[in-house]
């Protein structure tokens, strides 16, 4: 991994859970999420991730948890790709139209 990467896998986790952000429960520790959507058969890159809580990124079943069910996930959050056009605004990116 580069050291770009490296330091913006560390800027995107220090945000905390986006989620709960967007939720206004505060400030949780959060694990790095590489967003599927678009993505086709390939890996996003570590510059396309969203920094998630473990309850809403594993560990909180259907409807809470992203890999537990993404598209209900997706409808009660947000798309990925909205999720990540607002971690690039708060992290002072350029942001993609």
């Amino acid at each position: 991994m580069k050291k770009a990467e490296s330091e913006h896998l560390d800027a995107v986790a220090a945000l905390g859970c986006i989620v709960c952000r967007n939720l206004e429960l505060g400030e949780t520790p959060a694990e790095i999420h590489h967003i599927r959507s678009g993505q086709g058969r390939k890996r996003a890159t570590h510059f396309e991730v969203i920094p998630l809580c473990p309850h809403h990124h594993r560990l909180g079943g259907y409807g809470e948890a992203f890999h537990a069910g993404p598209q209900i996930w997706q409808k009660r959050f947000g798309p990925e790709e909205v999720l990540l056009q607002q971690v690039r605004i708060e992290l002072g990116m350029e942001v993609e139209d």
